[in-house]
C-alpha cells in the first residue's frame, strides 16, 4: 500500500501571528480539508469533552477553529461523543452535556451544538457492519454518529492504561460505541488484583459502576462475573496492584476497538486531527490528570487515521522524558514510552488490526508546515 500523507506543525508561534488555532486551520487546509464536499452536509466532530476534574482534555478553542472552517465550506457541524460505561460525569446525556459546558464546550465558545450520539441513556444505537471483521460482524454505534454525512475526529493524543495510547482509532472506536458497544469491546479484557501489592485502600470501589470489588479478605478482589472490564480501577490504584492479567486473548480490546473505528468511518468522508500536547499518561476519562510525560510536540492531520496514530506515537517516542512525571519513575526497559508507562499494553495491535480492516496504513510520509 502507498504511504499516507500526515501533516505536522509544531506548537511554536510568532508574536502577533494568528496563534495556535490559526496554525491548526492552516494545517488542515494544507492537508486537503477543502477536498471534502461539506456543502449542506451534517458533520460530526468526534471529540472527548473531558471528565470533570480532568484538565488535560483539548481546549474548546481548537474545536472552534475546526467548526469555523467547516462552516466556511458550507457544512453543518456538531460536536459529539457517546456516554460512558463507568460511573462518572458523562454517564448519561444530561450529565454529559453539563460536563461539556462546565469544561468550556458551549455553543458560544465552539460555534456549534453538542449532540450526545447514543442518546439520553446510552442506548440509542445503530448496528453497523464491520468491514473485514475478524472478531465482530456488527458494531453498536451511537446513532448520531451514523446519521452524520461526514466524520471528523479531533483527538487529544495521550497515554492509556489498557491500549497504550489513545488517538484517532480509540477516539472513534471506543468513543463511538454506545454503552452496549463499550461493554462489548471490554468484555474479554477484565482486570485482576495482585494481592501482594494491594493495601485495601478501597479507591477502586469509587470508580466501579457495577459493584465488582470485594474487600472481605482484607485485599481487593474483583468479581469477574460483575466486572465489565472498563479498566477504570487499573489506573486509580495507587500501588499498581490492578492489571489486565490473564485475559482470554492479549490485544482483544485493541482489536475490537479497531473494528468499531473501521465500521464508523467505512465508505464515508473522513478526516483526522490529533494534538500531541499535555500528554498525560492515562485517559481523559479520569476525574484527574497526572503530569505530562513529555514536552508538547505539535498538531497532526491526515485522511488516514492509522497513519496519523503511527506518526503521533513515533513523535512521542522521540521526545525526552519530563522529570516529575510517572514516566520518569518507570524502568525504561521497552524503548517505548507508552509500554514503559503501562507494560501490559501493546499499542501496535490496534494499528495492525485497523490496517487489516482496511482503515489505513502504518506507512506514512510526514510533511511539516513551518
Amino acid at each position: 500500500m502507498q504511504k499516507s500523507k500526515v501533516y505536522f506543525t509544531s506548537m511554536r508561534t510568532k508574536a502577533f501571528a494568528s496563534g495556535l488555532v490559526g496554525k491548526l486551520t492552516a494545517l488542515i487546509r494544507l492537508a486537503g480539508f477543502e477536498q471534502i464536499d461539506f456543502q449542506g452536509k451534517f458533520v460530526a466532530i468526534k471529540i472527548h469533552f473531558g471528565e470533570l476534574g480532568n484538565l488535560a482534555f483539548l481546549r474548546p478553542n481548537f474545536a472552534r477553529g475546526v467548526v469555523d472552517e467547516i462552516k466556511r465550506l458550507g457544512g453543518k457541524p456538531f460536536l459529539t461523543d457517546c456516554n460512558t460505561l463507568y460511573v462518572g460525569s458523562r454517564k448519561n446525556a444530561l450529565d454529559h452535556i453539563e460536563t461539556a459546558y462546565i469544561n468550556g464546550f458551549t455553543p458560544y465558545t465552539t460555534g456549534c451544538h453538542i449532540i450526545i450520539a447514543d442518546g439520553l441513556k446510552g442506548n440509542d444505537e445503530v448496528l453497523v457492519p464491520v468491514p473485514n471483521g475478524e472478531i465482530l460482524k456488527q458494531a453498536k454505534v451511537g446513532r448520531a454518529l451514523m446519521d452524520a454525512d461526514i466524520i471528523i475526529s479531533l483527538n487529544h493524543f495521550k497515554g492509556h492504561e489498557m491500549t497504550g495510547f489513545g488517538g484517532a482509532i480509540k477516539n472513534l472506536g471506543m468513543g463511538g460505541g454506545s454503552r452496549a458497544g463499550k461493554m462489548e469491546q471490554h468484555s474479554d479484557s477484565k482486570p485482576k488484583v495482585n494481592p501482594d501489592k494491594c493495601v485495601n485502600c478501597k479507591l477502586c470501589r469509587k470508580v466501579c459502576a457495577h459493584g465488582a470489588h470485594d474487600y472481605s479478605t482484607g485485599k481487593a478482589v474483583i468479581n469477574q462475573d460483575k466486572c465489565v472490564g472498563c479498566g477504570q480501577c487499573i489506573s486509580i490504584c495507587p500501588k499498581d496492584a490492578i492489571g489486565s492479567f490473564g485475559n482470554k486473548e492479549p490485544g482483544m480490546l485493541d482489536k475490537k476497538m479497531a473494528e468499531y473505528a473501521a465500521a464508523i468511518v467505512n465508505d464515508r468522508p473522513q478526516f483526522h486531527i490529533s494534538l500531541v500536547m499535555d500528554v498525560s499518561p492515562f485517559c481523559d476519562c479520569h476525574p484527574e490528570n497526572d503530569a505530562p510525560v513529555i514536552p508538547d510536540v505539535g498538531m497532526f492531520a491526515s485522511f488516514d487515521a492509522v497513519a496519523l496514530d503511527q506518526a503521533c506515537a513515533d513523535a512521542v517516542n522521540r521526545q525526552p522524558v519530563l522529570q516529575n512525571s510517572i514516566l520518569a519513575e518507570r524502568k525504561h526497559t521497552h524503548h517505548d514510552h507508552f509500554t514503559d508507562i503501562t507494560p501490559t499494553t501493546n499499542w501496535t495491535i490496534q494499528l495492525d488490526h485497523a490496517a487489516k480492516c482496511g482503515m489505513g496504513t502504518r506507512e506514512y510520509e510526514l510533511i511539516e508546515m513551518k
